[in-house]
């Protein structure tokens, strides 16, 4: 497994701040609320997913230093699309960055529910252009069933280091060091269950508020993107 990130962000070198330079370049594609709407685009792509209330799209925004590229409700649960953000120069994007639709909040409706758990499987298992995932984990409450049933179901491309993961675990900024330390020993462990030879799995503590693991974030993503 990668090894866990932990950099503060004025201790950033070189790579790192260019990365953040390129995060930030962030501006919306389109949007899709089937597969067969996505572009059949050749860049790879970097999904964001996660419970609807892990702040999932407040990372986005904090990545791409922009207040509302992605949409983040009061309300979790309001996200119903895929939506696609290339990344890179205006005239050659290297990257996309997808926003899936949050998971597992209560006040979705059933049928809806479904729709999307069927839409978020087959991209995550199917959709060729993936080349990696940042999963968020509310760092208060780690990884939950649904968490784990999604690290299941991405496990044999994981295996074969056909997608890399990164996970974050999100809103650190409201924990101390011991029980911070604590969430990242947990997920740590939880991951190692998925971690083969061929896996390129990481761990880092995350928050959008206090820009903890930003730059590190940043730079790891930019490495998937040059590197596809």
């Amino acid at each position: 497994m990668t090894p866990t990130l932990q950099a503060p962000e004025n201790a950033l070198g070189e790579s790192a701040k260019a990365a953040l330079a390129w995060a930030h370049s962030a501006r919306f594609l389109t949007t899709a609320s089937r597969l067969d709407q996505l572009p059949a685009s050749e860049l790879p792509e970097i999904a964001f997913v996660g419970r609807s209330n892990a702040g999932k799209s407040t990372a986005i925004n904090r990545l791409a230093q922009q207040k509302r590229l992605a949409f983040a409700s009061r309300t979790p649960g309001r996200t119903q699309h895929i939506n696609l953000f290339e990344v890179g120069p205006k005239d050659a994007p290297d990257a996309l960055f997808a926003d899936l639709p949050g998971y597992g909040y209560a006040a979705v409706a059933r049928a809806a529910k479904l729709r999307w758990q069927e839409v978020m499987a087959d991209y995550l298992q199917w959709r060729r252009p993936l080349h990696g995932v940042v999963l968020m984990i509310d760092s208060r409450l780690g990884f939950t069933d649904l968490d784990r049933r999604l690290l299941e179901l991405m496990a044999p491309r994981l295996a074969n280091g056909e997608v890399r993961l990164l996970a974050l675990l999100t809103k650190a900024d409201k924990l101390n060091r011991r029980d911070a330390q604590t969430a990242l020993q947990a997920a740590q462990a939880v991951l190692a269950e998925f971690s083969t030879a061929g896996a390129d799995i990481g761990v880092t503590l995350f928050s959008a508020l206090s820009r903890q693991g930003l730059g590190d974030v940043a730079e790891v993503l930019h490495g998937w993107a040059l590197s596809a």
